[in-house]
């Protein structure tokens, strides 16, 4: 037992030399933190040493992030209400203009009739369904097609497509299903629930539409 007792003693030493605290040194052997106290009165930590298991304790770490969440969060709710007065209430006009910026970087330009946009946030497809509506498209003319992974459950996203646009599973047409698979991909973009194409036929509306960008870039000189 003595053997042992100076074994523990030398260890606990030399963790304290390599700049161990109480705590993680009886952790490590299961000593008690009395026990140790006596062993290791001679062998104090550098301030330096001090200061950076204090900053490294968990709880530190956590209570840190916290506050900088909290902060965060309130700097980005004090910019948002100042977004939001100067932003106002959308007129009708103002959301048709937001629109066509949103079909001039996320639309299908090709295709006579073909008016389509993909997304992998369902509230960009929620507000084209709307801005759709403005041009005279009700929602029931749409219809939607999934783009999804080997490894997904087309059911399960399916509904929760048709849960988020309000569109009915009736205008699903059949999902593409990608060869690769959702958990091979390291580097993961989107909301995890495949990419969706809200799509509607119109000679008449794709014209308007790319008519509107033509308007656009040649009142802004940018052709």
């Amino acid at each position: 037992m003595a053997k042992r007792r100076t074994k523990e003693h030398s260890e606990a030493v030399r963790l304290r030399l390599d700049g161990w605290s109480y705590s993680q040194i009886k952790d490590k052997l299961g000593i008690g933190k009395g026990t140790l106290s006596g062993w290791l009165e001679k062998y104090p930590l550098s301030a330096g040493r001090i200061r950076e298991l204090r900053d490294l304790n968990p709880r530190r770490i956590e209570n840190f992030r916290n506050t900088m969440r909290l902060k965060r969060e309130k700097h980005l709710n004090e910019i948002y209400q100042l977004m939001r007065v100067k932003i106002g209430r959308f007129s009708k006009r103002e959301l048709l203009i937001a629109g066509i910026f949103l079909y001039w970087g996320e639309g299908t330009k090709s295709g006579r009739a073909s008016v389509c946009v993909s997304n992998t946030d369902p509230s960009v497809l929620i507000f084209f369904l709307k801005w759709l509506n403005i041009l005279g498209v009700p929602s029931r003319k749409v219809r939607v097609r999934l783009h999804l992974y080997t490894d997904m459950d087309q059911e399960k996203e399916m509904n929760f497509w048709s849960h988020k646009l309000l569109v009915p599973r009736t205008r699903f047409m059949r999902p593409y299903i990608k060869k690769s698979r959702l958990s091979d991909i390291t580097y993961k973009t989107g909301f995890g629930h495949g990419t969706c194409a809200v799509l509607h036929e119109n000679t008449g509306i794709k014209d308007r539409i790319l008519m509107a960008l033509k308007h656009i870039k040649i009142s802004q000189k940018l052709v």
